[in-house]
C-alpha cells in the first residue's frame, strides 16, 4: 500500500495524477502517467479494491474516477504500519510461547511429542503430505543436508500431492539461492504451482498440514543430528499457524520467470540504478532513452524477477547474481 505515495510507481503515478485531476477517465490518467490504458485500469482496479480511488460508474467504459484525500490515505497507511509492528510483537509472543514448550517437561502436555529418531522423522514428514487434503505449509531453513534421492522422493510426493488439489506454501531462507540442490529442487516445484516466498532469516524449520498436525525440526541440544516437534491441535498448534501467516506476508514472492537466463547490459542498468533509489526520470536522462522505455522495461522487469514493488525486484535481482 505504501507504493501509493511513491512517485515512480505505477500506483504511485496514477493516484499523483488523479490527486492533481479529478475526475478524468481511465484513458486521460494513463497519457499523465506515461502508462497504458490497461496498466492504468488495473491500477485503479487494486486502489479501488483499497478504497484509495472511487467511481460512480464502475464497470463503465467512460468511468471518470476520484482519489480519496491524501490525509486519509496516509492515516490509513499509518494504522497498517501499526498493524505490521503489532503482528511482528505478535509473532515474537507466540515464538517465545514455542520456545518454552520446546524446553519444558513434556509428559504434562498432550499436544506435544517429541521425535528423535531420524527414520520416524522422515515417515512422518511423508504421513504429514499424503494425509493433508487442503494445504500443506512449510518453512525451510539450512542445514539443507538431504540427499538427491531425498528430493527426488519429495518432488514426486510433492507432484502426486498437488495434482490432488493441496497447495503447498513455502516460505525459504535467502540462502536457498546458492544451494546446488534445494534450488534446482525449490525451482521445480515452483514450476509445477508452489506458492514460494523468501525470507533473509526465518525462525525455524516448520511444516503444517491443514489444521491437523505440525512439525518443527531443531538441531538436537545435547547430540549431534535433529530434533522433531509435533504438535497437533492446540493453542501452540494455533500459534504456529499465526506465526507462519505473519512470516507470509512478511516474505518476498519468488518466481522462476528467466531462471536460467542471463539480462543484458542495459536491463544490469537499470536494475543497478533502480536498486540506489533513482527515479525512471533519472535512469531515463542517465541511460539516455525515454520515460516510457524505462518504464516498459521496469514493468518487465519486475515480472521477470515475480515483483510487486522495486524493492522486492532489488532483492531478487541481488539473489540471482544480477547487480
Amino acid at each position: 500500500m505504501h507504493d501509493v505515495l511513491d512517485p515512480d510507481s505505477d500506483r504511485g503515478r496514477v493516484y499523483r495524477a488523479l490527486v492533481g485531476h479529478p475526475h478524468e477517465s481511465a484513458g486521460q490518467l494513463a497519457a499523465r502517467a506515461g502508462l497504458s490504458e490497461t496498466a492504468v485500469r488495473a491500477v485503479l482496479k487494486e486502489l479501488a479494491a483499497e478504497d484509495l480511488v472511487a467511481t460512480t460508474n464502475p464497470g463503465s467504459a467512460g468511468a471518470r474516477w476520484e482519489a480519496a484525500p491524501p490525509s486519509q490515505v496516509v492515516e490509513a497507511l499509518l494504522r497498517r504500519d501499526d498493524a505490521v509492528r503489532a503482528v511482528l510483537r505478535q509473532t515474537g509472543t507466540e515464538l517465545e510461547r514455542l520456545y518454552r514448550f520446546a524446553r519444558r517437561d513434556v509428559g504434562h502436555y498432550g499436544a506435544l511429542e517429541v521425535v528423535e529418531d531420524a527414520a520416524r522423522v522422515l515417515a512422518i514428514s511423508r504421513q504429514l503430505q499424503q494425509s493433508a487434503r487442503r494445504q500443506i505449509r512449510v518453512i525451510d531453513v539450512p542445514p539443507y543436508s538431504g540427499t538427491s534421492d531425498h528430493y527426488i522422493a519429495q518432488e514426486t510426493l510433492q507432484r502426486e500431492r498437488m495434482a490432488a488439489g493441496v497447495v503447498y506454501r513455502a516460505i525459504y531462507h535467502g540462502s536457498a539461492f546458492d544451494d546446488p540442490v534445494a534450488w534446482p529442487n525449490m525451482a521445480r516445484m515452483i514450476e509445477a504451482g508452489e506458492q514460494a516466498r523468501t525470507l533473509d532469516d526465518p525462525p525455524m524449520k516448520l511444516a503444517i498440514s491443514d489444521n491437523t498436525l505440525a512439525v518443527v525440526t531443531l538441531a538436537a541440544d545435547d547430540h549431534p543430528g535433529v530434533v522433531s516437534l509435533l504438535i497437533r491441535p492446540s493453542s501452540l498448534f494455533q500459534a504456529l499457524s499465526n506465526v507462519f501467516e505473519s512470516l507470509w506476508r512478511l516474505a518476498v514472492p519468488v518466481s522462476t520467470a528467466g531462471i536460467g537466463t542471463q539480462i543484458d547490459a542495459r536491463d544490469r542498468q537499470i536494475l543497478t540504478l533502480m536498486a540506489s533509489g533513482a527515479t525512471d526520470d533519472a535512469i531515463a536522462r542517465h541511460l539516455g532513452v525515454g520515460r516510457r522505455t524505462v518504464v516498459r522495461r521496469v514493468s518487465a522487469l519486475l515480472d521477470r524477477l515475480g515483483a510487486t514493488t522495486r524493492f522486492q525486484a532489488g532483492v531478487q535481482a541481488a539473489r540471482r547474481g544480477w547487480l
